[in-house]
């Protein structure tokens, strides 16, 4: 009796102290909780982060949303569900948006997404495609006098073939990134200032990840992309059709990192 006694003493002992044997243990409980990929030796690609794991706010937030809310990527579409599209009702573009958003928080900036499906309203009143800046606009107006945003980042997919949207740094390949600017407004000079800060930064992380800024303005388009709403408000392209899904995630975790640093100075 006194052995089993002793037996049950010890067990009771080992499960008692497992859960802190375990998290002293390189690689233990901890890790479970996080799935964090290296992609380069300054890029971290991170998902399923806990709470503990995230670093120290910056102070400052971002606001991201999409006026083409259904543009998509053909290999991303073919992997899910056999179509290749360059529109999509759920492998689109919102899905890279909160990836970014995700990216953003590891990097301790406070994120939130717009809740509106553009294309979804927009067809639901039978609004043309090409008034979708203008049809956006009464919502992006309205959070944005509702709330102080330090940055607010309108994501797109640009039309181009992926000759023109892939970088390869160090054996990696990447989705290439435009920011566009309409001139068709008097500040439209800080925007411009902030995406070069923004793009800047990118290239210092990984060579060749943007292309030039983009500026638009005269006959046949909008000139403004609601830019004009905010002096950080940024019209992003994140690379074109035929970019991969690991390529998007690669260049998410470049954006939100370098725009992390940019923030923080």
């Amino acid at each position: 009796m006194k052995k089993t006694l002793q037996i049950w003493g010890t067990l009771i002992l080992i499960l008692f102290l497992f859960p802190v044997i375990i998290t002293n243990i390189p690689g233990g409980a901890k890790a479970k909780s996080t799935e964090i990929v290296m992609e380069s030796p300054v890029i971290v690609y991170a998902s399923n982060i806990s709470e503990e794991e995230l670093p120290k706010e910056i102070g400052k937030k971002a606001l991201l949303y999409f006026t083409h809310s259904h543009e998509a990527y053909e290999p991303v579409t073919k992997a899910h569900d056999g179509k290749v599209t360059v529109s999509h009702q759920s492998e689109n573009i919102t899905k890279f948006g909160e990836k970014l958003k995700k990216q953003l928080i590891f990097n301790g900036v406070q994120t939130d997404i717009l809740p509106i499906d553009n294309a979804k309203e927009m067809s639901k009143k039978g609004i043309p495609h090409y008034r979708a800046y203008n049809a956006i606009r009464p919502a992006v107006k309205k959070r944005i006098q509702e709330q102080q945003y330090d940055l607010i980042v309108d994501v797109h997919r640009d039309a181009l073939g992926p000759d023109k949207t892939t970088i390869v740094n160090e054996g990696e390949k990447y989705a290439k990134v435009a920011f566009v600017i309409g001139v068709e407004h008097p500040n439209y000079k800080k925007n411009r200032a902030q995406a070069k800060l923004i793009k800047d930064e990118m290239e210092r992380l990984v060579p060749g990840i943007t292309r030039n800024l983009i500026m638009k303005g005269g006959k046949g388009v909008d000139g403004k992309y609601n830019q004009d709403l905010h002096p950080s408000l940024l019209v992003l392209e994140l690379g074109g059709y035929g970019n991969t899904e690991d390529q998007l995630n690669r260049t998410v975790a470049v954006i939100a990192k370098a725009t992390a640093t940019v923030l923080s100075d």
